[in-house]
């Protein structure tokens, strides 16, 4: 029926964030199906009636913190900027704001970045929706790239999209050891690098 379904699905994301809760606290280790039920103030059974086992709730858990930290979001100001460099550091600042805000479930993402070097699921989670995140910047950089050839001579644009969220996620480093970081000037110093003339290649200079 669809209440039951409606019911078991709100269920099912009080766990989760129970589970998000002990992790932001305590680590990747604080999380067990026990303590995740003491949390939501349930039992044990119910855990494991809807996730069987601690391993399927930690890959339950590590979609619920993708879902939020890579999935982007392209809002109509930002789609409505003309010059498609400004287009690209607008979407840039938005990034950095929005995962800056946020440093310790920017910690529990590099703990679980940290674990897929062993666990086989998480690594092929996170980067499946990593790769998916940069493939979002694509189409941004192929215009910007179109929009001044000259410039951009010999960048490609997945490497250009792959730069844009090296800074993104720098900047989300950043926050995590400096709680106070100030976001505007991380981003003036990105907007800088973006803006500044392209440099001559080591062979262009030896022939000057």
């Amino acid at each position: 029926m669809p209440g039951t379904k409606i019911a078991e699905a709100q269920r099912r994301e009080q766990i989760i964030a129970s589970a998000y809760d002990l992790a932001i606290r305590g680590g990747l280790r604080a999380v067990t199906i026990r303590d995740v039920a003491r949390k939501g103030a349930m039992s044990t059974g119910l855990v494991i009636f809807h996730f069987r086992t601690k391993d399927r709730l930690i890959l339950a858990l590590l979609d619920a913190v993708l879902a939020r930290t890579t999935t982007l979001s392209i809002g109509p100001d930002i789609a409505a900027i003309s010059d498609p460099l400004d287009r690209l550091v607008a979407l840039l600042r938005q990034e950095m704001a929005r995962l800056s805000t946020e440093p310790n479930r920017n910690r529990l993402f590099f703990e679980f970045w940290s674990e897929g070097m062993w666990h086989r699921a998480i690594r092929i989670r996170m980067q499946r929706e990593l790769d998916r995140y940069r493939h979002a910047f694509r189409p941004m950089a192929e215009a910007v790239i179109a929009a001044d050839p000259g410039r951009f001579t010999g960048v490609a644009p997945a490497d250009l999209a792959a730069v844009a969220v090296s800074f993104i996620k720098g900047c989300a480093v950043q926050s995590m050891v400096e709680p106070n970081l100030d976001v505007d000037g991380f981003l003036r110093a990105a907007e800088t690098l973006l803006a500044a003339p392209s440099f001559a290649t080591p062979t262009d200079a030896l022939s000057r």
